[in-house]
């Protein structure tokens, strides 16, 4: 059985050791993370998710970013323990907290990943949506949490304005 829980200040380094173990060590040298500096987490979203030993078995953050005027929700990074994948860990953080994203009055939100795998999640690819480079086009995904959400929308992503 797994707890999650908002990301608390507590859980940092602990998080952070999760995203070393499971990403490439020049993880912070990606375009994704440019949007990320000076920018507050939207903290709600931040979860940790916890076996009943306490013991971190993934986590996720979100992110505020623009295009052009329009807000949406950057997803990332999210990461599962090596000995927990393949438990559902990651779609219980992604359903999960994209389901209190549309509570709280989102309604888009993105990521760069592989459309194979994040299609089960309702992410598709956005055509007109540009990632600062060199961010692959083919990798940028995005999922309406409202219906048309991300119609007609088109532009280069920038950090949040606020």
């Amino acid at each position: 059985m797994l707890q999650l829980n908002v990301e608390t200040p507590e859980d940092w380094w602990e998080v952070e050791a999760l995203y070393d173990l499971c990403f490439a060590p020049g993880r912070t040298a990606l375009s994704s993370y440019r949007l990320r500096e000076e920018v507050p987490m939207v903290g709600p979203l931040c979860q940790v998710a916890r076996d009943e030993g306490g013991i971190l078995a993934g986590a996720i953050r979100y992110w505020p970013v623009q295009i052009g005027a329009v807000e949406a929700l950057l997803l990332g990074p999210i990461a599962v323990h090596p000995t927990r994948q393949g438990e559902g860990v990651g779609a219980i953080l992604i359903e999960e907290t994209l389901a209190a994203a549309a509570g709280l009055g989102w309604e888009r939100a993105l990521l760069v990943g592989d459309a194979p795998y994040y299609r089960r999640f309702g992410f598709e690819k956005l055509s007109d949506v540009a990632m600062p480079p060199p961010t692959n086009p083919e990798r940028v995904l995005g999922r309406s949490l409202v219906p048309g959400a991300w119609d007609r929308i088109a532009g280069q992503v920038m950090r949040a304005l606020k």
